[in-house]
């Protein structure tokens, strides 16, 4: 045997899978399902039942919990479905750059300076708005799969 040390270089991360599985029939209105391989909050489901010797089928219809679009999906209810690890985190907004990116303060005290301006019209006013009038701003962040948006605005009161 050699005496040397071998190094792995490794680009993926920890191994923490960005869905789980969960059987169709059992996720509800409100929940959260990937269709056509997008994070999508349910808005509606619908069982059928089936004929003779067919399975049931579970009817979803999601919305992309990112860009908004209706996507749908029709699944047996016996059958397993990936359900996203959504995960939605406060941080306060220090900065806004030119070039359409926020500047935001973590929990430990670190910024966060890769997550881009939403792209709703009204959040976005709004955040520019409060941000020129000098308030204290603590944004939403939801993120699941591996993107990251801005989902919504509170504000905390003047600096």
């Amino acid at each position: 045997m050699s005496d040397e040390e071998h190094h792995f270089e490794s680009k993926a991360d920890a191994g923490a899978s960005k869905t789980y599985p969960q059987q169709a029939g059992t996720i509800r209105k409100n929940g959260y399902i990937v269709i056509k391989g997008r994070p999508c909050k349910v808005v509606e489901v619908s069982t059928s039942k089936t004929g003779k010797h067919g399975h049931a089928k579970c009817h979803f219809v999601g919305i992309d919990i990112f860009t908004a679009k209706k996507l749908e999906d029709i699944v047996p209810s016996s059958h397993n479905c990936d359900v996203p690890h959504v995960n939605r985190t406060d941080y306060q907004l220090i900065d806004i750059s030119e070039d359409g990116f926020v500047s935001l303060l973590t929990d430990s005290g670190d910024t966060k300076d890769d997550l881009r301006l939403p792209t709703d019209e009204n959040l976005l006013k709004q955040i520019k708005e409060g941000f020129a009038d000098g308030k204290d701003l603590v944004v939403s962040v939801m993120s699941a799969m591996g993107e990251e948006q801005i989902c919504a605005l509170k504000d905390i009161g003047p600096k």
